[in-house]
């Protein structure tokens, strides 16, 4: 349950939404809209989650964007919406429209050999089925590997990833799971502070999320909106407001698309 406080948050950020002809409900995916898995192309939403989404985007008032660190184009099968909202890949970098066009700057010369360096590092330590190469960064993923054989594969991909992300001014991310290497400047909280510069002034901005790089976002949208920390156990956060999945996400969903129908 939602302790006081989080609750009258949350009301009040109703009562605006209420009031408004427009709003924007950012979420990141894995670990929010869907369980964190091993296969990765299994990770479907919560049961209910893509219908709630589909009807606020239906109601004409609320633009969806989903904020993920995975290529945009994955999202669009697990997610199971036509059409489907904005997809904001790569961390923000990578634009997937509803209409299919996509926006992506491309790379450096620099990146893609320190991305191709980075990868043949994996290789040769025989970790390439736990490699991801995303279009601004690679990752090696450990989530489901014994605690022991988790911490060999960090610190052995972290040995040969530091100097390369050093030498090509690339950042080095741990999340719940695995570490990336990514492109300087390149992260959630950028991307959300780019939205609001654009977004008409005053709406109400919520943004759901649970990973670390998530915090990154939580921060750009303080005093702007409604911060939401989504995942089953209490960790420390810059977010407003805790919810445990899924039964928690599931009725804030529905009280926003509730107050969106009777605000028709």
């Amino acid at each position: 349950m939602l302790e006081t406080s989080a609750e009258s948050r949350v009301a009040r950020f109703l009562e605006e939404l209420a009031q408004s002809r427009e709003s924007a409900l950012l979420v990141d995916y894995d670990g929010t809209l869907a369980p964190m898995r091993v296969e990765r192309d299994r990770a479907f939403p919560y049961p209910g989650v893509s219908s709630l989404l589909q009807e606020i985007m239906d109601s004409g008032r609320t633009r969806v964007v989903v904020l993920t660190g995975r290529p945009a184009e994955e999202i669009v099968p697990l997610l199971g919406l036509l059409p489907h909202p904005e997809i904001w890949g790569a961390y923000g970098l990578q634009r997937l429209k509803p209409d299919g066009s996509c926006e992506m700057p491309p790379a450096s010369e620099e990146i893609v050999q320190a991305m191709a360096d980075a990868a043949q590092w994996v290789s040769e330590l025989e970790y390439s089925n736990l490699l991801e190469v995303k279009p601004a960064g690679v990752v090696v993923h450990w989530r489901g590997l014994e605690d022991s054989v988790a911490a060999r594969v960090r610190s052995t991909v972290l040995l040969g990833w530091l100097p390369i992300a050093d030498r090509a001014h690339m950042t080095l991310h741990e999340f719940d799971g695995g570490v990336e290497m990514q492109m300087s400047g390149c992260n959630k909280g950028d991307a959300l502070r780019e939205f609001l510069t654009k977004a008409n002034p005053g709406i109400p901005v919520a943004y759901l999320g649970d990973d670390q790089a998530d915090e990154d976002a939580f921060h750009a949208l303080h005093s702007r909106g409604l911060s939401i920390l989504v995942r089953p156990e209490w960790r420390e956060t810059a977010a407003d407001v805790w919810l445990r999945p899924p039964e928690e996400l599931i009725d804030f969903l529905l009280q926003w698309l509730i107050v969106c129908r009777s605000a028709e």
